[in-house]
Order: C-alpha cells, then sequence, then structure tokens
C-alpha cells in the first residue's frame, strides 16, 4: 500500500498518460544530494572539532607536565629511571592524543546514530523497540565485565612500557661500561624479562577486549531473531504490516552497529584511559613545600653559613645526618672530608635546598633558607659537580647558562681563566661550535673545564665544588687551582675533597663520619691530633683508599 502511494508521487496515472514525474524525481535526488552534502559538511566539522580539541588537550598537558617536573622534589626522582618519567610525556601524552582523535569521533557519531535509530524505531512499533531493548542491559553486562578484567592489564601495558623504556635508555646512557665489562648478555636476558612482561599484559588486554565485538555480536543476532519472531506473531494477528516489520529489522540491524563500533575501540578506549590515569597521578604527586613570600634582597648578603643542628634522612626512617652544626664566615674556604656515604655530598643538597632537613636550620647571613625563594636562593651559589652536564647547544650557550646576559669578551675572559680558551679555538666554530655534534671529541675533563668556565662567568656569592678537577690532568690542575684560588677570594667556598692532598690551604676542614662530624680544624691541626682525619690523609699515602 504504502509503495503504492510512493510510486504513485512518481508515476502519474496510467489512465491519463502523464508518465514520469521527472520533477519529483529531480526533488528527491536533490534532497538526497544535500542530505550527503551536509553530511559532509558535519564530517569535516567533526573532524576538524576534535583533531583539535585532542591536540589542544595534549598541548596544555605537556605544559602542565613540563611544569610539574619543575615543582617536584628531588626525592620524586631518586626513586624512578629517566625513562620512566620519559614515558609519560612521550608514550601516554601521545596514547591519550591519538585515541582521544579517533575513538572518540566514533563514539560520538555513534550514539547521535543510535538515538536517530531509536525515534525510527519507535514510531513503527513500540512493542518491537522495547523487544529490541532488552539486548541493552546485556551488552552492558558484557562490557561492564571484560572492561573489569582487561583495563588492569592495560595499565600494567603501559607501566611495563615506562620500565622498558627506562631500560633501554639506561643501558644507552651507559653503553661504553656495558662494552667494557661484557654486560652484553646481561643487559639482553634483563631486557627480554620486561619486554616478556610487556608482551604478557599487552596479548591479555587485546585478547580481553577483542572479546567484545565477536559477544556484541552474537547478542545482536539474538535481539535480531526475537524482533523477527514478534514481529511475525503481530504480522499474523494484523497489527503491523510486513513493510513495516522489514523495515524495523533493517532498523534494527543498525541498532546494533552502534554498540558493535563502540566495543570495537574499547581496545583503544581502555589504552586512552589507562595512559589518563598515569598522567594524572604524574600530575597529582606531592610538590616541593610552597616557596616563602619572603622578598629578601641576596645583593646585599656577604655569604655566612651556619648549620644548626641540622637531621636529616632520605628516608624518615633512616637518618643519615645526625646532628650536624657548624658555623662558616663570610670568605672562608671549607672543605668537606670523610668516607664515603659520611653525608659530605648530602650536606651541600641541604645548603642549595634540593631536600629540606628533617629538624634544625641552616641559616645564610642569619636568615633561614627555607625563607627564600629557591630561585633567589640558589642564585647565590655556584656549583661544579664531579658528574659534568651540558646540554647540546653551543659552547657560548653552555658557558652563559648562570648568566645569559654576559657578553661575549665575558664569556671569553671566563674561558681564559679556565684555561679551556685554546681548546675552544680547535673547534671547528669555535664558540659557536654545537656540543654533541661538531665536537664529539670532546673529552670527560674538557667537559669539567666548561663548567667551571660557566661558575667562573655566573660569579656567586658562595662556591661548591664536588671534586671539580678529578676528570683533570695535574698538570691542568694546578692550572684550574691557581684560577679557581682566585675565584675562592673574597667568597665563601665548600669543598667537597677526595683527594685530601689538594684542601690542605683550607680555612677550615670539617671531618664528617656517619652523618656528624667528629672533627674539625686546618689541615694542620688535624694532623696534631692523630686521629680520623690523619688515619684518612696518611692512608692515601699507604696505598689504602680512601673516598
Amino acid at each position: 500500500m504504502q509503495q503504492q502511494k510512493f510510486l504513485s508521487g512518481i508515476v502519474g496515472k496510467l489512465s491519463g498518460g502523464t508518465g514520469i514525474d521527472f520533477g519529483k524525481v529531480a526533488s528527491i535526488l536533490l534532497t538526497l544530494l544535500g542530505f550527503y552534502i551536509m553530511s559532509a559538511v558535519f564530517g569535516l566539522i567533526q573532524g576538524f572539532t576534535m583533531t583539535s580539541v585532542a591536540q589542544k588537550l595534549t598541548y596544555k598537558l605537556r605544559n602542565d607536565i613540563a611544569v610539574k617536573l619543575n615543582k617536584l622534589p628531588m626525592k620524586y626522582f631518586d626513586k624512578r629511571t629517566n625513562g620512566e618519567v620519559l614515558s609519560i610525556i612521550t608514550n601516554d601524552i601521545d596514547t591519550l592524543s591519538q585515541s582521544l582523535n579517533q575513538s572518540i569521533t566514533q563514539i560520538i557519531t555513534a550514539i547521535c546514530t543510535l538515538i536517530g535509530i531509536i525515534i525510527m524505531m519507535l514510531s513503527i512499533s513500540v512493542v518491537m523497540t522495547i523487544i529490541s531493548f532488552v539486548i541493552l542491559p546485556i551488552s552492558v553486562f558484557i562490557v561492564k565485565t571484560i572492561v573489569k578484567r582487561s583495563q588492569k592489564y592495560f595499565k600494567r601495558q603501559q607501566e611495563y612500557l615506562g620500565h622498558v623504556n627506562g631500560q633501554v635508555e639506561e643501558i644507552y646512557g651507559g653503553h661504553t661500561i656495558v662494552k667494557a665489562f661484557n654486560g652484553e648478555e646481561a643487559a639482553i636476558k634483563e631486557f627480554k624479562k620486561a619486554n616478556k612482561e610487556l608482551y604478557t599484559s599487552g596479548w591479555k588486554s587485546q585478547f580481553l577486549s577483542g572479546l567484545m565485538h565477536p559477544l556484541m555480536m552474537f547478542v545482536g543476532n539474538l535481539g535480531y531473531v526475537a524482533v523477527s519472531v514478534v514481529g511475525g506473531y503481530l504480522a499474523i494477528n494484523g497489527t503491523i504490516t510486513v513493510g513495516n516489520i522489514q523495515s524495523f529489522i533493517q532498523y534494527n540491524k543498525r541498532f546494533t552497529q552502534p554498540i558493535e563500533q563502540i566495543a570495537q575501540v574499547s581496545a583503544m578506549l581502555q589504552a586512552m584511559v589507562a595512559a589518563a590515569e598515569r598522567i594524572f597521578e604524574f600530575l597529582e604527586e606531592e610538590e616541593e613545600v610552597k616557596e616563602a613570600d619572603n622578598n629578601i634582597d641576596t645583593t646585599k648578603l656577604k655569604g655566612n653559613v651556619e648549620f644548626k643542628n641540622v637531621r636529616f634522612g632520605y628516608n624518615e626512617d633512616r637518618i643519615i645526618i645526625n646532628d650536624f652544626s657548624s658555623k662558616i664566615k663570610e670568605g672562608q674556604k671549607i672543605a668537606i672530608v670523610g668516607p664515603t656515604g659520611a653525608g659530605k655530598t648530602t650536606m651541600v643538597k641541604l645548603l642549595m635546598r634540593f631536600y629540606d632537613v628533617n629538624s634544625g636550620e641552616i641559616l645564610v647571613d642569619g636568615h633561614n633558607i627555607k625563607d627564600f625563594k629557591r630561585g633567589d636562593l640558589r642564585k647565590m651559589f655556584g656549583m661544579v659537580l664531579q658528574d659534568t652536564w651540558l646540554f647540546g647547544g653551543t659552547v657560548k650557550e653552555n658557558i652563559k647558562y648562570g648568566n645569559p646576559d654576559a657578553s661575549d669578551s665575558e664569556v671569553i675572559e671566563a674561558a681564559k681563566a679556565a684555561h679551556v680558551n685554546h681548546f675552544i679555538k680547535t673547534l671547528p666554530k669555535g664558540y659557536n661550535s654545537v656540543l654533541n655534534e661538531e665536537s664529539s671529541n670532546v673529552s670527560a675533563g674538557q667537559k669539567q673545564l666548561l663548567t667551571i668556565a660557566r661558575v667562573i662567568l655566573a660569579d656567586p656569592k658562595i662556591l661548591i665544588l664536588d671534586e671539580a678537577t678529578s676528570s683533570i690532568d695535574t698538570r691542568t690542575e694546578l692550572q684550574i687551582q691557581s684560577a679557581m684560588d682566585n675565584l675562592m677570594k673574597g667568597r665563601t667556598s665548600f669543598i667537597i675533597a677526595h683527594r685530601l692532598s689538594t684542601i690542605k690551604n683550607a680555612d677550615l676542614i670539617l671531618v664528617m663520619n656517619h652523618g656528624d662530624i667528629v672533627e674539625q680544624g686546618t689541615h694542620e691541626e688535624l694532623l696534631a691530633k692523630n686521629g680520623f682525619y690523619a688515619d684518612l690523609y696518611n692512608s692515601q699515602f699507604d696505598g689504602e683508599e680512601a673516598v
């Protein structure tokens, strides 16, 4: 009946001889064309919108993570490898971005399609629509059950991906050591173990999420059968026409498709959720203690330092600095010596507030270091560590790192003072040579000279030298020692010394053992006591190791 009415709108009465109504055909074709154009336009808008949303979100998250990195306490990085942190910034962010861009688009399309289909189904038969809805609770139960089991594997997969990245970063970072000690097999074995865990969690997560699609198809087919049976019964009773049943069955098939589409992207969604969990866990990590609002003028400070009953442990249940007290006057050269694990480097880290003391106080010119803004406090210090750090920029940029406003002539003067100017001139582009590209032949000692030049240019009030000449030959060390002596004049200087022969002229030597100062005095005074320092000093000349 309906088909006849439809045809009568196109074909005129045969008796009248009007033939095909081409105007009606053209109207229908133009309407279809309009719908197709609208569909294409809305598709473009949807793609543009989702791409913009996904990219803006990932852009903001990366910025938030970069800011968060600078707010995290040092203890956070003590417990994690560099690769694990990098995995959050790279893998997790990329997973979130790709999944958001692809899966959310499909879900929105599926939901809109589902709403439209439900409206059409209700317009044909409310009874059969209700029967079609019976599959929804079953579908929800299946999805909930599978997601509950598979989600933990998706999260584990992201975690082990971080472990694998961390291990690769560690092995390549220490590639020379691995080769030197024939550690290739051990490294491969360890990597295979982590990679196997990644494979297992990945396989389980993908297998469980993969079950969703066939199960949803099975449930959809059950609904299709139920609708066919009920529709046939209603047709026999004359409640509904066969044409309406056929139309409803087509809509019923389309009704299950959006649900199946959501099931298909479930793996992507779960990976996105797992990545998002790791990202937000990172962003919610405890930050450093909030800075004080005080604006202490550091330009007027002279460099008097006092440690008052300092007590500290990296873990609260394991205290390594028990009761450290000492008073240092401006301009003094203070050497801190002691065996490995005595707490020498820890004292310096506390002084620069990389860590906060558990109890006690550290004062600079009478001001508790907790009353300074961290940036202002650290501007007062110049540090040369045993482990050099240079970034992938030019030589000039590396030297200017602590004083970006310095002129080229000041950079050259600092390099000359550090006895590294001659070496820089031998590089292809001199001070504009890019480290790690045009200067692959830079030795460890030359890198250390560059870091010393950086500190000289920064011109700090307080110097911290942690075995600053450990990678330098004896002749150059004498030159550097002379330059450093000139630099240290009028500045408070803390020298962590391993070779005790280099700190004979220190104004005060603090001898540490097990987190406490066991002796203090000048070199001659300590030798005269014939105590712990004397034993430590003499052991270096007896062939024993005293680090």
